[in-house]
């Protein structure tokens, strides 16, 4: 473990960066109820409905006892606490790490699809920001993700990991249009 006042600043990035992926997910699935809503004929394929951990900071305080008059407790430990991924076979699978926007697994492998819907999210992302941002780094099962990195572009970050997750790759964001190979779910009109 580190030392507290090292701990804590990487503990509250942590959550930051769970923070913003679960909105930008969520700005995802508003872009694919929209799309739904508004086609002219039914999604040809099952949506995954996926969610990152519930998550919170914990801190463990010492009281003194040998100053009775102290009311004011130490913090000695921080923790950040996840939901626990369940799910037999499938209960953990890295689909897209941050080196790469396509997925990890080869088409005859256990969740190459549901990867291929990851993929899609990034490519939302990437447009609807403007082609500042996305989640890489995905991993966890086909209903729980966790451990998420924020790409953004060099000009959004001054060179500076903004979100802390420590995992920002420079070109990633700069290279995606060049990288991203579009699939089925970013291909349908809908």
């Amino acid at each position: 473990r580190f030392a507290l006042a090292d701990e804590l600043p990487k503990l509250f990035r942590e959550a930051n960066v769970l923070y913003w992926a679960k909105a930008l997910l969520g700005l995802v699935y508003d872009f694919i109820d929209h799309a739904v809503a508004s086609a002219s004929e039914p999604v040809p394929f099952d949506i995954p409905r996926v969610r990152f951990v519930k998550a919170g900071l914990a801190l463990s305080y010492y009281q003194d006892s040998s100053k009775p008059a102290s009311k004011a407790a130490t913090a000695r430990a921080g923790f950040l606490l996840e939901e626990v991924i369940d799910g037999g076979d499938e209960s953990f699978v890295k689909y897209i790490h941050n080196m790469d926007p396509n997925p990890l697994l080869d088409p005859d492998e256990f969740g190459y699809d549901f990867a291929l819907f990851l993929a899609f999210t990034q490519h939302v992302q990437y447009v609807k920001t403007g082609g500042l941002v996305f989640i890489s780094d995905y991993q966890g099962n086909t209903k729980l993700l966790t451990d998420p990195q924020i790409m953004t572009h060099p000009s959004v970050s001054d060179s500076k990991d903004i979100f802390g997750g420590g995992g920002n790759i420079k070109k990633a964001v700069s290279e995606f249009e060049a990288r991203h190979v579009c699939n089925h779910f970013c291909k349908w009109p809908g």
